[in-house]
């Protein structure tokens, strides 16, 4: 469990709070779990038991079905074709049918949203809102995560995402977007807490790193599960690395 700095009191999301924590974690009315559980899929659990899975796919997965699932479709490691039934709502941060797609609801104590993004075709040329920043408000805290990111984000772009505390990034800096591009991205977001994925190794992690670490505190967490609350975000913005949960 992290013991970060109590961070300035903001006024940032909607507090949801459920009764009582259903789920196997007892969280505390003010504490969400984040789990890394590898590539770009994160478990995150609100203190009323929703469970969400994010860039949901066939390979790397939660050993729990979660009540939603969040894709994405660069790639088929963050999305799946044939998900669970038992999952209540499959999020897709790409339109079948073309165009942009909008998510904007209530799940439980959760309030769920997304920001359409472009993505490079496989053709060479950009598919419009074909990703998705998939941003996640529970227990007073704003959880963005950015898929596929493939290009920098415009003022317009940013002025949706609006307030993040904890930002889910990928790193690799070839397949998203490259490593400058990406810290730009970061910059300008803001959050206190980041933490990176879709980094495939060490070598690649490092690479990142090393070049993130003179403007932000590095941290790696001993385990993959970390418990988050308004009162321990960093007071200074930190990247806290996660190693992949296995089941």
């Amino acid at each position: 469990m992290l013991s970060f700095a109590r961070a300035a009191e903001i006024d940032k999301c909607p507090d949801m709070i459920a009764a009582k924590p259903i789920f196997r974690t007892a969280l505390a009315r003010d504490q969400v779990g984040v789990t890394f559980v590898g590539h770009a899929t994160f478990l995150i659990e609100s203190p009323g038991g929703t469970t969400i899975a994010t860039d949901y796919n066939d390979y790397v997965r939660p050993k729990l079905v979660p009540t939603v699932a969040t894709m994405n479709k660069a790639h088929s490691t963050h999305y799946s074709l044939h998900p669970s039934p038992a999952i209540a709502h499959v999020l897709r941060g790409w339109n079948p049918d073309g165009g942009p797609i909008h998510h904007d609801l209530n799940i439980g104590d959760m309030h769920i949203r997304n920001v359409p993004t472009n993505i490079r075709s496989w053709d060479g040329g950009t598919e419009d809102d074909a990703n998705s920043i998939f941003i996640f408000e529970t227990a007073g805290l704003c959880i963005a995560h950015l898929g596929h990111l493939h290009h920098p984000l415009t003022p317009e772009h940013l002025k949706q995402v609006g307030h993040v505390d904890v930002l889910l990034v990928p790193v690799d800096g070839s397949y998203t977007l490259d490593t400058p591009g990406m810290m730009e991205v970061i910059d300008a977001i803001r959050a206190p807490l980041i933490l990176p994925m879709h980094y495939f190794d060490q070598t690649t992690l490092n690479r990142f790193l090393d070049v993130a670490r003179p403007k932000y505190e590095i941290e790696f967490s001993p385990g993959s599960t970390i418990e988050v609350s308004r009162q321990n975000l960093p007071s200074h913005p930190k990247m806290l690395i996660l190693p992949e949960r296995h089941y």
